[in-house]
């Protein structure tokens, strides 16, 4: 029996919680979210917890059970405290800086390299070589973060790139050229 799909969220008194047939609206201080549940899978909201029960022990169900509380735990999360990732800039030359809605990075190539914000996400500059990314969709914001350090991701010789805060670029030691016999 699934471990995580047995828990009960637990739901603070500033998020208000809807469940419809199937679809769930989770709406709080930060946005309001959505989500289509499973047909198989049962959704209930008593006494400030919500729980996600299965029909039966088949292999699909248990597979859906764990996914669909996980799914609604960080909906439940990310309208009362939101989700952010944060991003590192390295390399000589290397800059970010915020004009607008866009995201404006000098990566090295010959041209500047311009991102916009989407719904739901809000783009932080704190540094000149510091990303903070955040918004109340967890899915949202890690795709979001990962097409921004698809720009320029790090590199192992130098590690010049953009990488995650918490992330560790294996090094590799260059080349030792011209040392035969």
């Amino acid at each position: 029996m699934s471990r995580i799909g047995r828990k009960p969220i637990p739901v603070p008194a500033s998020v208000d919680v809807k469940i419809n047939s199937d679809v769930i609206t989770v709406k709080g201080a930060k946005g309001t979210l959505t989500q289509k549940i499973h047909p198989l899978m049962t959704v209930s909201l008593e006494d400030g917890e919500i729980q996600v029960t299965r029909p039966n022990d088949d292999k699909e169900c248990r597979s859906i059970h764990g996914l669909t509380r996980s799914l609604i735990a960080n909906m439940v999360e990310g309208v009362s405290n939101g989700f952010k990732k944060e991003l590192e800039v390295n390399g000589v030359g290397y800059r970010i800086q915020k004009q607008g809605n866009n995201l404006v990075m000098n990566l090295g190539y010959s041209h500047q390299v311009i991102v916009s914000e989407v719904p739901g996400i809000t783009i932080e500059v704190p540094s000149a070589n510091k990303i903070v990314i955040s918004g109340a969709d967890k899915q949202l914001v890690g795709q979001f973060a990962a097409e921004v350090r698809e720009k320029r991701p790090p590199e192992p010789y130098k590690g010049k790139g953009i990488k995650y805060a918490n992330e560790v670029i294996r090094r590799k030691e260059g080349k030792t050229g011209g040392k035969g016999k």
